[in-house]
């Protein structure tokens, strides 16, 4: 996952926050005693040394990076660059989209930005996918409801096979009051 940049006024953006909560992969880091740790990938561990060793570019390049917003290193409280595990892969992706590709850093930038709205785009889907599965199922409950209803009031008459209102229906061992003559009032 790419994390976003900060937005025009300097604060995180909203999807950066659920990005770094999202994460859940862990690295194993060795020691020096030779034991390993576990680390989230999403926390800074490595200085710029170290990552762009690990990128195999040059420092400089990383400055470059970071002031053209492309990678967004956490800070120490001293100040200090700290590089996660997603930094340096995201640092090999945009090496290889600018070598092997052929991309410039504005091509690169571009292409970071729609991976990212395609993300979100994912995530609406999934969340729409969600609320369409609850929807129908709310539907099919109600006409469950509404079919046992009309159960209790619909009956099939012994002739015509049609449904009508069970109330409408008369039954043919009750006696009906004989119909009145117009010639006997």
């Amino acid at each position: 996952m790419t994390p976003p940049r900060r937005a025009a006024n300097g604060r995180l953006s909203s999807s950066r926050k659920a990005t770094e909560r999202a994460t859940v992969a862990r690295v194993e880091v060795a020691t020096s005693r030779g034991s390993r740790v576990e680390v989230a990938t999403s926390r800074g561990v490595f200085m710029i040394s170290v990552a762009a060793e690990l990128a195999n570019m040059h420092p400089q390049t990383l400055r470059m990076y970071e002031a053209r917003g492309l990678i967004e290193p956490r800070r120490s409280p001293k100040g200090t660059r700290l590089y996660s595990q997603e930094d340096v892969e995201k640092l090999r992706r945009i090496q290889e989209m600018t070598a092997e590709l052929g991309l410039n850093l504005a091509g690169v930038e571009r292409v970071l930005d729609l991976e990212q709205e395609i993300e979100g785009m994912h995530a609406r889907i999934e969340q729409l996918e969600v609320e369409a599965l609850q929807s129908q199922l709310r539907l099919a409950e109600e006409m469950e409801q509404l079919r046992r209803s009309f159960r209790a009031e619909l009956a099939v008459p012994y002739r015509g096979g049609e449904l009508v209102r069970l109330a409408d229906v008369r039954s043919p061992f009750t006696r009906r009051p004989p119909k009145r003559r117009r010639d006997d009032t």
